[in-house]
């Protein structure tokens, strides 16, 4: 299985760099964050055309929004929490039947939480923190298996996962109430199957702010996105690649896709 993981920031704009995306590196399955797009006005038919007839997807206007995509039958996984109560579409999961039997993937956008990381003074900090409180806690009371979990994360947890661990200690993504947590979250049954791929102390980004000019030269990125895999798959892990290219194209997302090869 070749599985594409990707923060698009918005669906419709930026399909002609999904086909890109898809024509050069040829995956089976694509989990996609901040499609920004509702779903009567989901692009189904030409998301087909790209040969991925079988989709999932939650999205609402202008925000948020998740999709998985497959050229392999999908099974929805029901039962699932409304995060924090809140409808705002950032979760999707699926079943995927491969020769050995059905493998779960879960699709995740967690929020960003804001530029202050104090959740007395900032409800989106708050929000962030409840939400992987609660992610974590479902997952302990239902251990996965043969599981997947993709998306953009909003958290660098890692020294090398930012350019600059000590700088970013106060910054919201890289604060110690979020690498703590998401850490928690990892261990309720997944291993972080990109730096099993590769290990610190290797630098390890996929988010490069617009607000850099130049954002090679500067290189000032974070590990925001991720791909975790439950301990019965990881034999099967073949290559994690970073596609950084991808953050010089025309119009580009401000991060770049993340690619798994599994043998499943």
């Amino acid at each position: 299985m070749r599985l594409i993981t990707w923060n698009i920031n918005s669906l419709r704009l930026r399909l002609p760099l999904l086909q890109r995306l898809i024509e050069e590196q040829a995956p089976d399955v694509i989990c996609l964050q901040e499609t920004k797009v509702p779903d009567p006005l989901y692009p189904r038919d030409a998301l087909a055309e790209l040969g991925f007839p079988h989709q999932l997807y939650r999205g609402m206007k202008s925000y948020n929004g998740v999709t998985i995509l497959s050229r392999t039958p999908l099974e929805p996984i029901t039962g699932t929490p409304d995060w924090c109560g809140r409808e705002d579409c950032r979760h999707v999961a699926a079943s995927i039947q491969t020769e050995t039997g059905p493998v779960t993937l879960h699709n995740f956008y967690v929020p960003a939480g804001g530029d202050i990381p104090d959740p007395q003074e900032n409800e989106k900090f708050a929000h962030k923190l409840a939400f992987l409180e609660e992610a974590t806690a479902w997952f302990r009371a239902n251990p996965p298996q043969r599981s997947i979990l993709v998306g953009d994360l909003n958290i660098a947890p890692l020294e090398h996962d930012v350019w600059s661990h000590r700088q970013l200690l106060k910054i919201v993504s890289h604060t110690p109430p979020e690498t703590t947590r998401l850490t928690e979250w990892l261990h309720a049954g997944f291993e972080d199957a990109m730096r099993k791929a590769i290990p610190e102390p290797e630098k390890l980004f996929t988010w490069w702010s617009y607000r850099n000019r130049d954002w090679k030269k500067s290189n000032r990125g974070r590990r925001l996105d991720h791909i975790w895999t439950t301990p019965d798959l990881l034999p099967g892990l073949k290559t994690i690649n970073v596609l950084s290219p991808m953050r010089d194209w025309t119009s580009p997302s401000d991060h770049v896709p993340v690619m798994m090869d599994l043998a499943v």
